[in-house]
């Protein structure tokens, strides 16, 4: 989906402190960048942020990195991370955002930066056979993603595209996950702390059910 340019994006994701610019160079030191150590997780395709701001402030005893590629979207986030930290007072010391190629993910994490969970929400289904690989739950994705995720950590992932979801089910397994949950219909569960992504709220008003499913790295 293509999104707007923002006039402003550049000048305020630099004055902002909690953006980095240069995420390779904290490769191997995350846990050192927040002002206290804490379990970390990553969103992988943040977008504008919604989901990870609202997680974040919920969960202060967690350090979140959210991910993105694209400036523009990564402006959206940081005001939205800056408007729900303001609506409850609280000071942003849980969040970085972050511009990478999520193909290219080991360009910024290794093995000493265990994360705990990784989020993928509504990542490109890239449909065409021939371009699957670009997923971001392909096999080839989730053998980067051991690299930095702790032993027992967990992968939450959440699609609208039924093709997109039933082939993640194969590559996690492929990829030497165990699938600990999983649904067909994510609204229909009764979940309480499902917090709910732009992209969740446009495609469930279209009556579209949302699959989702937890898997396991042991």
């Amino acid at each position: 989906m293509r999104i707007r340019k923002r006039s402003w994006t550049k000048e305020e994701l630099e004055q902002a402190k909690f953006y980095i610019d240069t995420p390779q160079e904290n490769k191997g030191k995350w846990k050192s960048v927040f002002k206290v150590e804490r379990p970390m997780h990553i969103e992988l395709g943040c977008g504008k942020g919604q989901f990870i701001a609202n997680l974040a402030v919920r969960n202060p005893n967690i350090n979140f990195i959210g991910v993105d590629l694209i400036d523009t979207m990564l402006g959206l986030a940081k005001r939205n991370v800056e408007e729900v930290y303001a609506s409850e007072n609280k000071e942003i010391d849980n969040v970085i955002l972050t511009r990478c190629n999520i193909e290219q993910i080991l360009t910024m994490m290794d093995e000493k930066d265990q994360v705990e969970r990784i989020y993928i929400n509504f990542c490109n289904p890239w449909p065409r056979g021939k371009h699957h690989k670009k997923r971001l739950s392909h096999t080839r994705q989730l053998e980067l993603y051991k690299t930095f995720l702790k032993p027992g950590g967990e992968i939450h992932f959440k699609t609208d595209d039924d093709n997109l979801f039933s082939d993640s089910l194969h590559y996690f397994e492929e990829a030497g996950f165990e699938i600990v949950w999983e649904t067909y219909d994510l609204h229909s569960e009764g979940i309480e702390d499902n917090i709910i992504t732009e992209h969740e709220t446009m495609f469930s008003s279209q009556g579209i059910k949302i699959k989702a499913l937890i898997a396991k790295y042991n």
